[in-house]
């Protein structure tokens, strides 16, 4: 998922350092990734560009020697699957409309008008108020999405799941000593990076939310850990 511009940096500079003009100066560089799945991503990119930016198109790449894995270990249970995704990957799998493959019925929430977002948060979250504040219930079930504002909807449709009081926290919207007023708080209000919450993050007590932060991680509190809210203040979440 790394731009190439990312690898032919640090060939420069390890050339840079080494003295030596070969790709990364003589270095072993290992990459790891699988090009079936997710590419680099140009936020509002067109298909042209996203390739444009993978590490094939780097004057790199015929320097690579590809090491093929034989065993898809995620799917092991389900050879089905396994064969369905390789044939995506292949490009040998039947399409419709625009180049669009359809979904094997298996793997659909629903069929047909019955196909919508309330049934796919029913079908992964099933009876989602009996088991407000289960740990085990809720680490075990998750919807990807391939942008952020399919996630801020979904967790809006999800949260009202929830019973209880709903508590909104809001990011700070000031810059210091902006005696000319050069950023607005709209502006500031608009801005979502990854790896942050939202500007406005509503919770409900038994929620389920991400912590963002290596806190302790010998207590298994690392960036990634999934957590429950047991507790909402006004500037303390408790989890």
């Amino acid at each position: 998922m790394t731009h190439r511009h990312a690898y032919e940096a640090i060939d420069r500079s390890l050339r840079d350092l080494t003295g030596v003009d070969v790709p990364f100066g003589g270095k072993v560089v290992v990459f790891g990734g699988d090009f079936r799945q997710i590419l680099p991503v140009v936020p509002k990119g067109t298909k042209a560009q996203t390739i444009d930016v993978c590490l094939v198109r780097s004057t790199l790449w015929r320097h690579v020697q590809l090491l093929h894995l034989t065993q898809n270990m995620r799917s092991i249970q389900d050879p089905e699957f396994a064969a369905f995704l390789l044939r995506v990957g292949d490009g040998c799998e039947p399409t419709v409309d625009e180049d669009m493959i359809k979904l094997p019925s298996s793997i659909c929430a629903g069929n047909g008008d019955n196909i919508s977002v309330d049934n796919l948060i029913h079908q992964i979250f099933p009876n989602l108020t009996e088991h407000v504040g289960d740990v085990s219930y809720m680490v075990q079930r998750a919807i990807i999405t391939p942008t952020n504002d399919e996630v801020d909807m979904l967790n809006e449709k999800i949260l009202t799941e929830f019973v209880g009081e709903e508590k909104t926290y809001y990011s700070c919207d000031t810059v210091p000593e902006d005696r000319q007023n050069l950023y607005q708080q709209e502006f500031l209000n608009s801005l979502s990076f990854g790896g942050f919450p939202p500007h406005i993050l509503k919770l409900k007590v038994g929620s389920p939310i991400m912590l963002l932060r290596n806190i302790d991680t010998s207590s298994g509190l690392c960036n990634g850990t999934r957590l429950i809210c047991s507790w909402l203040r006004d500037h303390v979440i408790e989890a």
